[in-house]
């Protein structure tokens, strides 16, 4: 339970910073950023479950890119405080994918 939370609060911490450098992305406050954070989980599991075994090894980078950036756009509709444009959703996905690299947000 501590480890999700913490992975929450480290990925709302990046939406933050992501929404400073990349244009056509803004999310305003830590806790509509957490509310962001759940919500882009929550989207992200549904669409990769619905996806199913069509997802191979080789192709998962490009879905997980494709799914992040829908997740992203999608959940702009549920959190009033967030403004998200196809491409900045396309380059959130890319930033926090490269921020994922260094800083998980999962606990292993």
């Amino acid at each position: 339970m501590l480890g999700a939370i913490v992975r929450f609060i480290v990925s709302a911490l990046v939406l933050l910073l992501v929404s400073y450098l990349v244009p056509g992305f803004r999310i305003f406050g830590f806790w509509n950023a957490l509310i962001a954070a759940v919500a882009i989980s929550l989207v992200g599991w549904l669409i990769e479950s619905l996806m199913g075994r069509r997802v191979t090894p080789g192709t998962r980078g490009a879905i997980g890119f494709l799914t992040a950036a829908v997740a992203i756009y999608v959940v702009q509709f549920f959190i009033p405080s967030m403004r998200v444009s196809i491409l900045g959703a396309l380059l959130a996905s890319a930033v926090i994918g490269i921020i994922d690299m260094f800083v998980p947000t999962e606990l292993r």
